[in-house]
């Protein structure tokens, strides 16, 4: 299993899982994460993670927040990836979660 820093999933999908999974480590796939790059992490092998394991995997939207760079990859379902650079965007949820935003200039 693995765990993203930060993850969202829809009420259908918890909905869809028995009451002892409800209640512990879901086995399920998220539909939106967030991965933050530490300073021991090598940004490649972040890259590769959230194109395997969480996209290869049914992640709908996923970002990749490089603090160092300043930089934010955005990968969503059909294998795009858009890169975003500097912290005066406000991201979005798009269609995965409508409504949701988050103003990067937060972030320092």
């Amino acid at each position: 299993m693995r765990a993203p820093d930060t993850a969202w999933v829809s009420d259908e999908k918890i909905a869809q899982l028995s009451e002892e999974d409800q209640q512990s480590f879901a086995p399920l796939v998220p539909e939106f994460i967030v991965e933050v790059r530490s300073k021991t992490d090598l940004l490649k092998d972040l890259q590769t993670k959230m194109q395997e394991t969480w996209i290869g995997n049914g992640v709908r939207l996923a970002w990749l927040v490089d603090l160092a760079n300043e930089q934010v990859f955005i990968y969503r379902a059909d294998q795009s990836v858009e890169v975003v650079t500097g912290f005066a965007t406000l991201l979005s949820g798009e269609q995965v979660l409508p409504g949701f935003s988050f103003d990067l200039k937060h972030i320092k």
